[in-house]
This record gives C-alpha cells, structure tokens and sequence, in this order.
C-alpha cells in the first residue's frame, strides 16, 4: 500500500482530483446535457433540425457575428488600456496607492448597474448631451447605435480593472535582474519592454484576454440594454428563446456559442504561441 502510495502519477492524479473533478461535474455535465437535449425531438429521438434551423435564420447568423464582434471588440480596447495601465502602476508617484484603489471601481460594479448608468450619462439628451448643449455640442450616439460602440464602451469599462490586475502581477513576477542584464547589454527602455518584458509576461497577458473575450462575449446585460435592437447576439437571443420554451434552439445556440469560443481561442493560442517565454529563452519547441 505505502509503495502504491508512493507512485509519482498517483500522487499527481491525487492531486489534480479535487480541481479535474470539480470542473468536470460541475462545467462539463452542464455541456454534456447541453449537446444532448440540442440532438434530440421533443419525443427524444435524434435530429440536427435544431442546427439547421439555427444556420437557416439570418437573425441567428447576425447574432453568432454580433456575438464575436462583442467579444473581440471589448478584448483590443481593454488590452490597449490594460497594459500602459499595469506599467503606470507598477511607477512611483503622488497618490499611487488612491489610484490603485479608485482603478479597481467598476469590479464592484454590476454590469446591469453599469449598463444603467451608461444609459443615464451617454443616451441623446442624456446627463452629458445636455451639458454640452450649453456650449453648442452634441454627443454622438453610442447608446443602441448600429456599431454597437455603447456595448464595447461599457464592456471595456468592466474588463480593463480585471485584465489590468492579471497583467499587473504577470509583469510583477518578472525578475529584476532580467531587465537590468537587458539594460547593461544596451537596450532601451521600450526595447527592453517589448523583447523581454512582454514575452515573459505573454501567458499572463493570455490569460487575460481570454477570460476577457469569454467574459465579453457570454454577457446578457450589457448588449440587451445598450445594444442595438437590429443585431442581437446570441446571449441575448438564447434569453428570449428560453422565455418562449424553445429549449432545444436555445441549446444547439449554447453549443453553436461555445463551438466557435472554442475556436477563436485555439486560434488565438496558435498565433502566440511563439510569443511567450521561449522568444527571450531562444527555445523553439
């Protein structure tokens, strides 16, 4: 018994149990029935009538681009905060630590709440419209306009403190050492920061995007009040049909959803993949 117990992929499968298991019930029997019910009639026999009647309403194909559109836009402009943001934090200077505090606001901010207040401030002939009517402007319409800029707007304001916070401790834990050797050798600050910084931290930077862009694109909320109502996306769709007891379209839309999240992230693991530790170490494999 103690020899079994000493068995490294024993220990290892021990260790992993509690964490494996824990997903596997609780995210992957959900999918699993997910699959299922959006394979089957309502008598229980198998059909893909579901996949095509999702594929054969233009609504539905609006609604899967709409749904991608809403989960990689919110992605680029949260990353284009998020990193200058986590070096400006990383700096010394006057009211540091009330900055630091303030930046991480809209994390305790639900996204119905921030939807509401997105309404309030930035609708035509909202709070702001009407303070720049004193001075002869108008404010663009953001809120249910066709671009949907209201709804990557809002996303981006929810996601920067959490992408911030992830890519914050990824360049944290680089060691010092390493951009003081890439200093000495004669790179620049911005060399240093782009050649050795960045692909070190590339798997934090990884993580945050994803969990972005699923984050971004699953939302309800946000899109079903600031969105447009000409392009739904698919969460929002997926409500209405649950409302109306359509439970196998609301399903094979989940499965459609999650197919292509799947996707979009093998595609993105694929193209920075070479982008990440092995660039600064040289180690191709």
């Amino acid at each position: 018994m103690t020899a079994l117990f000493n068995d490294r992929r024993l220990q290892l499968l021990l260790l992993l149990a509690p964490g494996v298991g824990y997903l596997l019930f609780f995210f992957g029997t959900p999918l699993f029935q997910a699959l299922r019910e959006s394979l089957v009639t309502d008598q229980g026999d198998f059909t893909l009538m579901w996949y095509q009647r999702a594929f054969s309403r233009p609504s539905m194909v609006r609604g899967l681009t709409t749904s991608l559109y809403y989960g990689l836009a919110p992605v680029f402009v949260s990353l284009a905060l998020s990193v200058p943001l986590s070096v400006l934090i990383r700096q010394s200077f006057i009211g540091r630590k009330l900055f630091n505090g303030l930046y991480k606001l809209p994390l305790a901010v639900p996204s119905l709440i921030a939807a509401l207040a997105v309404i309030i401030l930035a609708e035509q002939g909202g709070f702001l419209d009407r303070v720049l009517a004193h001075v002869g402007l108008s404010l663009p319409k953001i809120v249910r306009d066709d671009a949907g800029l209201g709804v990557i707007f809002t996303s981006a304001w929810k996601q920067v403190p959490f992408m911030t916070l992830i890519i914050t401790s990824a360049f944290a834990a680089i060691p010092e050492d390493l951009r003081l050797a890439a200093r000495a050798f004669g790179a620049s600050r911005l060399q240093t920061f782009l050649r050795v910084e960045v692909p070190l931290a590339m798997p934090g930077i990884s993580a945050a995007v994803l969990l972005t862009f699923i984050g971004s694109m699953g939302s309800y909320a946000i899109p079903d009040l600031v969105g447009p109502p000409s392009a739904r996306p698919l969460s929002v769709l997926m409500v209405e049909g649950f409302k109306n007891g359509k439970f196998h379209e609301v399903y094979a839309m989940g499965m459609i959803l999650s197919a292509f999240a799947i996707a979009v992230l093998i595609a993105y693991y694929t193209l920075t993949h070479r982008i990440g530790p092995q660039a600064v170490t040289g180690d191709e494999r």
